[in-house]
């Protein structure tokens, strides 16, 4: 799947899933390279970083939370994760399983695995799948 569409799955799922919370969403005018959505939570604006992965492997699904390069030719210069940058990470992945998680409790720079016991309090409800998204 090209992975521009795969991110804006991503992204609709989470304005969906937000959305039904009776969050009010806004999306960033322009290129955002830290913030895909802003919402309110508790009061406060908070940014939201929205990442996908169809990437399994040993029962986990690997999911890049850092940035590398985007549409420049690439530097070799990776931008980790940060919750300097976000307040929250939503994760989309292939099943349509899908994760809130503060960013202050991500541990990977690089890369999470997702399904395991580490963020499982993080899981929200399933959302539509990669593949039947692509489809439809």
């Amino acid at each position: 799947m090209n992975p521009r569409k795969q991110g804006d799955l991503g992204e609709f799922s989470a304005l969906e899933w937000l959305g039904s919370r009776g969050y009010p969403v806004w999306l960033p005018f322009g290129h955002s390279p830290d913030l895909d959505l802003v919402t309110r939570i508790d009061g406060r604006l908070v940014g939201v970083q929205v990442k996908t992965s169809t990437v399994w492997r040993s029962g986990r699904f690997y999911v890049s939370v850092c940035t590398r390069g985007g549409n420049q030719i690439w530097s070799g210069l990776v931008k980790r994760f940060s919750a300097d940058r976000c307040d929250w990470l939503f994760v989309l992945v292939a099943d349509g399983r899908r994760w809130f998680i503060p960013a202050h409790a991500v541990e990977g720079g690089t890369k999470i695995a997702l399904g395991g016991p580490k963020y499982a309090a993080y899981e929200i409800e399933l959302g539509c799948p990669l593949t039947e998204a692509v489809a439809a």
